[in-house]
């Protein structure tokens, strides 16, 4: 089989692998869709996501969807030819934690992963064998492109819920990337009132306005943030925004943090959190909000216009540098693993 694998910085190759063979309590993926995360561009340009550095030859990917094809033994209520995602996390060992709280286990394998020695193998493959307990099944009327998109809006959807009911309130989201968008859709879905996307390209707010924001401000342009804003999704994880969104939100208002900060020093204003008596809360990955992002797909709840450029897999490095490409427009960029689907969304928008 075919895999998108990057085996140092700057270095990404489509290697052939050896057929996975699935073993007991594990189905056997054909893989069709991946959409390409923030960490999977920083593995190819740094050799590193965070903390977790590179040691061996790692297949990205871990937002990811596909159909059956086959299954280990131990195996029920699983059947060939059924679509399906994948929860990307496998919890290592035991923590007194609760259900809606299991993303913050300490010990985590997640799908694309170099945090392990082993590396967890991601899911941009055309095969992939995945654990039962991993999977999660298509509703009828969610094709394998949609379901890709689990994972992230699952982030969204988290991050929501960190924030507490926005119901009749005036959002602002600050950063509208491919995670600050659907935040955008997620808030509005959730019944807030007015959502206000900000963020330094016209490119990225004409997808937060696809997404269902109200307004948007272009901070590039000179734009200023909204003042008073109760309820505020920091998506941009950029240290010098910070002071700037800080004094955007309402006094005793609450800010979200969805957008990864960096683990290293880094000079920004916080003197509003003090004065202005300001909640902030973090908001990492997701529990079983994936669960919830498929029945909302179900339900209707169209995220696709995330989704601004797709690729075969043999295009997989240069679908790699048009996301990490700002200047292309794009948002959410997918890549077409295999299987079905092959009409679907097959140039940039």
């Amino acid at each position: 089989m075919r895999a998108v694998v990057v085996h140092g910085t700057g270095d990404l190759r489509i290697d052939e692998l050896p057929d996975p063979v699935a073993g007991e309590g594990e189905v056997l993926v054909a893989m069709e869709w991946g959409g390409i995360c923030g960490s999977d561009i920083s593995y190819w340009r740094h050799g590193a996501s965070g903390t977790a550095v590179l040691r061996h030859p790692l297949v990205l990917g871990h937002e990811v969807a596909g159909r059956v094809v086959g299954m280990g033994g131990g195996v029920a209520g699983v059947e060939v030819g059924q679509p399906v995602t994948v929860h990307p996390a496998e919890l290592v060992g035991d923590a007194d934690l609760p259900a809606d709280r299991a993303n913050l286990h300490p010990k985590v394998r997640y799908y694309g992963s170099a945090a392990f020695d082993p590396h967890t193998q991601g899911g941009f493959s055309e095969l992939k064998t995945v654990p039962v307990g991993q999977l999660r099944s298509l509703p009828d009327g969610v094709d394998t492109r949609s379901g890709a998109l689990a994972e992230p809006l699952a982030v969204a959807m988290h991050a929501v819920r960190r924030g507490g009911d926005p119901t009749g309130r005036t959002v602002l989201v600050n950063g509208a990337g491919p995670i600050g968008c659907l935040v955008v859709a997620a808030a509005k879905r959730a019944g807030a009132a007015r959502v206000i996307a900000a963020d330094v390209a016209g490119s990225a707010l004409a997808t937060a306005r696809a997404l269902g924001a109200d307004e948007v401000r272009n901070i590039g342009n000179g734009d200023p943030l909204p003042e008073d804003v109760e309820l505020v999704f920091e998506a941009s994880g950029a240290p010098a925004a910070l002071g700037a969104v800080l004094h955007a939100t309402a006094r005793g208002g609450t800010i979200v943090q969805v957008g990864n900060l960096p683990g290293t020093p880094a000079p920004t204003v916080l003197g509003d959190l003090v004065t202005r008596e300001i909640t902030w809360r973090g908001s990492y990955r997701f529990a079983e909000e994936i669960t919830d992002a498929l029945l909302a797909m179900r339900d209707g709840f169209d995220v696709t216009p995330v989704v601004t450029h797709t690729f075969d897999l043999d295009q997989a490095a240069e679908a790699m540098a048009t996301a990490a490409d700002r200047s292309t427009g794009s948002s959410k960029v997918m890549v077409r693993l295999g299987g079905g689907n092959r009409a679907a969304g097959a140039s940039p928008r």
